[in-house]
Protein backbone atom coordinates (compact mmCIF):
# COMPACT_ATOMS: atom_id res chain seq x y z
CA UNK A 1 0.00 0.00 0.00
CA UNK A 2 1.13 3.39 -1.04
CA UNK A 3 -0.06 7.33 -0.60
CA UNK A 4 -1.99 6.60 -4.07
CA UNK A 5 -4.06 4.12 -2.15
CA UNK A 6 -5.63 7.07 0.16
CA UNK A 7 -5.23 10.01 -2.38
CA UNK A 8 -2.53 11.20 -0.47
CA UNK A 9 -0.13 14.31 -0.63
CA UNK A 10 3.33 13.91 1.61
CA UNK A 11 4.25 17.01 3.09
CA UNK A 12 7.97 16.10 4.06
CA UNK A 13 10.26 17.59 6.92
CA UNK A 14 13.64 18.41 6.01
CA UNK A 15 15.01 15.77 8.52
CA UNK A 16 14.19 12.51 10.10
CA UNK A 17 10.16 12.82 10.84
CA UNK A 18 9.22 13.67 14.91
CA UNK A 19 6.18 11.40 14.07
CA UNK A 20 3.03 11.86 11.10
CA UNK A 21 -0.31 14.10 10.84
CA UNK A 22 -2.90 12.39 8.56
CA UNK A 23 -5.57 15.24 7.51
CA UNK A 24 -8.87 15.30 5.69
CA UNK A 25 -10.83 17.60 4.15
CA UNK A 26 -14.79 18.58 4.75
CA UNK A 27 -17.72 17.43 3.29
CA UNK A 28 -17.49 20.30 0.42
CA UNK A 29 -13.27 20.15 0.17
CA UNK A 30 -10.76 17.93 -0.85
CA UNK A 31 -6.56 17.10 -0.07
CA UNK A 32 -6.02 20.11 -2.14
CA UNK A 33 -8.10 22.49 0.35
CA UNK A 34 -6.07 25.71 1.06
CA UNK A 35 -6.20 25.19 4.96
CA UNK A 36 -5.43 21.69 4.77
CA UNK A 37 -1.76 22.28 2.65
CA UNK A 38 -1.34 25.34 5.17
CA UNK A 39 -1.31 23.10 8.17
CA UNK A 40 0.49 20.47 6.44
CA UNK A 41 2.88 22.52 5.51
CA UNK A 42 2.82 24.25 9.06
CA UNK A 43 3.68 20.31 10.06
CA UNK A 44 6.58 19.81 7.99
CA UNK A 45 7.98 22.96 8.90
CA UNK A 46 7.98 21.70 12.92
CA UNK A 47 9.57 18.55 11.51
CA UNK A 48 6.79 16.37 10.92
CA UNK A 49 5.92 13.89 8.12
CA UNK A 50 2.18 15.70 7.70
CA UNK A 51 -0.38 13.79 4.66
CA UNK A 52 -3.38 15.22 3.48
CA UNK A 53 -5.69 12.88 1.71
CA UNK A 54 -9.20 12.40 -0.01
CA UNK A 55 -11.87 10.16 1.82
CA UNK A 56 -13.08 7.61 -0.07
CA UNK A 57 -16.27 9.39 -1.53
CA UNK A 58 -14.10 12.06 -3.00
CA UNK A 59 -11.95 9.47 -4.67
CA UNK A 60 -15.32 8.38 -6.18
CA UNK A 61 -17.22 11.31 -7.05
CA UNK A 62 -16.53 15.19 -7.71
CA UNK A 63 -19.47 15.76 -5.11
CA UNK A 64 -20.10 15.85 -1.08
CA UNK A 65 -20.88 12.94 0.70
CA UNK A 66 -23.58 10.06 0.05
CA UNK A 67 -26.66 9.78 2.20
CA UNK A 68 -24.57 6.22 3.69
CA UNK A 69 -21.11 6.67 2.91
CA UNK A 70 -20.19 7.36 6.52
CA UNK A 71 -19.30 3.62 7.27
CA UNK A 72 -17.19 3.76 4.03
CA UNK A 73 -15.52 7.17 4.88
CA UNK A 74 -14.36 5.78 8.32
CA UNK A 75 -12.99 3.08 6.90
CA UNK A 76 -11.00 5.13 4.29
CA UNK A 77 -9.71 7.42 7.84
CA UNK A 78 -8.33 4.51 9.53
CA UNK A 79 -6.77 3.36 6.05
CA UNK A 80 -5.23 6.18 6.12
CA UNK A 81 -4.28 6.35 9.81
CA UNK A 82 -2.10 2.52 9.44
CA UNK A 83 -0.56 3.64 6.53
CA UNK A 84 0.72 6.92 7.09
CA UNK A 85 1.54 5.70 10.81
CA UNK A 86 3.64 2.81 9.34
CA UNK A 87 6.07 5.55 7.37
CA UNK A 88 7.26 7.19 10.45
CA UNK A 89 8.03 6.65 13.80
CA UNK A 90 7.07 8.66 16.61
CA UNK A 91 3.01 10.16 17.44
CA UNK A 92 0.53 10.08 15.11
CA UNK A 93 -1.64 12.97 14.95
CA UNK A 94 -5.02 12.67 12.82
CA UNK A 95 -8.06 14.78 11.94
CA UNK A 96 -9.34 16.88 9.25
CA UNK A 97 -11.82 19.72 8.56
CA UNK A 98 -15.69 19.87 9.52
CA UNK A 99 -17.01 16.23 7.77
CA UNK A 100 -13.82 15.01 7.58
CA UNK A 101 -12.75 15.64 11.49
CA UNK A 102 -15.88 14.22 12.63
CA UNK A 103 -14.99 10.87 10.48
CA UNK A 104 -11.44 10.90 12.17
CA UNK A 105 -13.15 11.31 15.66
CA UNK A 106 -16.07 8.88 15.22
CA UNK A 107 -12.93 6.27 13.80
CA UNK A 108 -11.40 7.13 16.82
CA UNK A 109 -13.95 6.46 19.19
CA UNK A 110 -14.62 3.74 18.08
CA UNK A 111 -11.34 2.43 18.35
CA UNK A 112 -10.68 1.91 14.92
CA UNK A 113 -8.30 4.42 14.22
CA UNK A 114 -5.63 4.62 17.04
CA UNK A 115 -4.04 8.24 17.74
CA UNK A 116 -1.83 10.04 20.54
CA UNK A 117 -3.82 13.02 19.86
CA UNK A 118 -7.14 14.34 17.56
CA UNK A 119 -6.95 17.85 15.73
CA UNK A 120 -10.07 18.69 14.60
CA UNK A 121 -11.12 22.09 12.66
CA UNK A 122 -14.61 23.34 12.25
CA UNK A 123 -16.11 20.25 14.46
CA UNK A 124 -19.55 20.31 12.64
CA UNK A 125 -21.58 20.59 15.71
CA UNK A 126 -24.76 20.46 14.39
CA UNK A 127 -26.28 21.99 11.13
CA UNK A 128 -26.71 25.61 10.35
CA UNK A 129 -29.87 27.00 12.29
CA UNK A 130 -30.55 23.60 14.10
CA UNK A 131 -28.97 23.28 17.02
CA UNK A 132 -31.11 20.68 18.65
CA UNK A 133 -29.29 17.86 16.43
CA UNK A 134 -26.02 17.50 17.81
CA UNK A 135 -23.21 15.17 16.59
CA UNK A 136 -21.48 14.79 19.86
CA UNK A 137 -22.85 11.18 21.14
CA UNK A 138 -19.63 9.39 20.53
CA UNK A 139 -17.14 12.36 22.32
CA UNK A 140 -17.58 10.48 25.41
CA UNK A 141 -15.80 7.60 23.76
CA UNK A 142 -12.65 9.73 22.60
CA UNK A 143 -9.72 8.76 24.67
CA UNK A 144 -7.31 10.91 22.96
CA UNK A 145 -5.80 14.40 23.55
CA UNK A 146 -8.16 16.55 21.16
CA UNK A 147 -7.57 20.10 19.51
CA UNK A 148 -11.14 22.01 18.29
CA UNK A 149 -10.03 24.76 15.90
CA UNK A 150 -12.91 27.10 15.57
CA UNK A 151 -13.85 30.33 14.70
CA UNK A 152 -16.29 32.40 16.59
CA UNK A 153 -18.85 33.31 14.28
CA UNK A 154 -18.93 29.35 12.59
CA UNK A 155 -22.82 28.53 11.94
CA UNK A 156 -22.36 25.05 12.48
CA UNK A 157 -21.66 25.42 16.55
CA UNK A 158 -20.71 28.59 19.00
CA UNK A 159 -18.05 28.71 20.49
CA UNK A 160 -19.94 28.26 23.82
CA UNK A 161 -21.40 24.95 22.30
CA UNK A 162 -18.48 23.58 21.29
CA UNK A 163 -16.77 24.56 24.96
CA UNK A 164 -19.62 22.20 26.56
CA UNK A 165 -18.85 18.97 23.91
CA UNK A 166 -15.42 19.05 24.49
CA UNK A 167 -16.18 18.54 28.47
CA UNK A 168 -17.49 15.77 26.82
CA UNK A 169 -14.22 13.91 26.42
CA UNK A 170 -12.57 11.45 28.79
CA UNK A 171 -9.01 13.19 27.54
CA UNK A 172 -7.05 16.24 27.88
CA UNK A 173 -9.08 19.19 25.73
CA UNK A 174 -8.33 22.48 23.89
CA UNK A 175 -9.95 24.82 22.21
CA UNK A 176 -8.53 26.79 19.68
CA UNK A 177 -10.68 30.41 19.31
CA UNK A 178 -10.53 32.15 15.48
CA UNK A 179 -12.30 35.28 16.32
CA UNK A 180 -14.47 36.37 14.14
CA UNK A 181 -14.06 33.07 11.43
CA UNK A 182 -16.60 31.14 9.95
CA UNK A 183 -16.49 27.78 9.28
CA UNK A 184 -13.78 28.57 6.31
CA UNK A 185 -11.95 29.56 9.50
CA UNK A 186 -10.39 32.04 6.93
CA UNK A 187 -8.48 34.90 9.24
CA UNK A 188 -6.43 38.16 8.14
CA UNK A 189 -4.86 38.66 11.88
CA UNK A 190 -4.50 35.11 13.22
CA UNK A 191 -1.93 32.59 12.25
CA UNK A 192 -4.63 29.10 12.18
CA UNK A 193 -2.24 26.51 11.45
CA UNK A 194 0.46 28.01 13.59
CA UNK A 195 -1.95 28.29 16.90
CA UNK A 196 -3.27 24.76 15.78
CA UNK A 197 -0.02 23.10 16.14
CA UNK A 198 1.07 24.98 19.11
CA UNK A 199 -2.29 23.13 20.77
CA UNK A 200 -1.52 20.14 19.71
CA UNK A 201 2.15 19.96 20.66
CA UNK A 202 1.25 21.17 24.40
CA UNK A 203 -0.86 17.95 24.37
CA UNK A 204 1.48 15.79 23.31
CA UNK A 205 4.27 17.25 25.79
Amino acid sequence: MNLDDIAGIAHEPAGKPKGAVVLTHGAGGSREAPLLTKICDEWAARGWLAVRYNLPYRRRRPKGPPSGSAATDQAGVVEAVDLVASLAKGPVVAGGHSYGGRMTSMAVAEGAARVDALTLFSYPLHPPGKPERLRTEHLSKIQAPTVFTHGTSDPFGSIEELRAAATLIPAATEVVEITGARHDLGSKTLDVPGLAVDAALRLLS
